[in-house]
């Protein structure tokens, strides 16, 4: 959304069960264009477009499957590559293109992020 006005849609994998994306009303705190993300059963190499909103959940694309609109993550908002990089672009904090972990400030702010079921 822009406003009330919505700008474009995307169909996401949620967190499964035991592993729930958390909701509520969050900024994007921090963002990285790429990273290696480990867990106690994965470990992702170059995950793309990543942007944090709260402690380690955050909107990312996804190269390992393509069954979006089901829970498959750990907690994080799953997305196409192509959907991730367009949201990466949309939302603050811009990203100076040299920064690897673009922080948000006061004068570059985190966009809001709306979570719900």
């Amino acid at each position: 959304y822009d406003g009330r006005k919505p700008v474009r849609a995307f169909v996401i994998s949620s967190g499964l069960p035991g592993f729930d994306t958390v909701t509520g009303e969050f900024r994007v705190r921090m963002k990285v264009r790429s990273q290696r993300m480990t867990g106690p059963d994965y470990d992702l190499p170059n995950v793309e477009w990543v942007q944090y909103f709260y402690a380690d959940y955050g909107l990312h694309g996804t190269y390992w499957h393509n069954d979006f609109g089901r829970p498959k993550s750990h907690g994080c908002v799953n997305m196409t590559n192509a959907d991730a990089k367009w949201v990466w672009d949309w939302l603050g904090p811009e990203w100076d293109g040299q920064t690897v972990w673009q922080r948000s400030t006061d004068e570059n702010p985190g966009s809001l992020v709306i979570v719900h079921d």
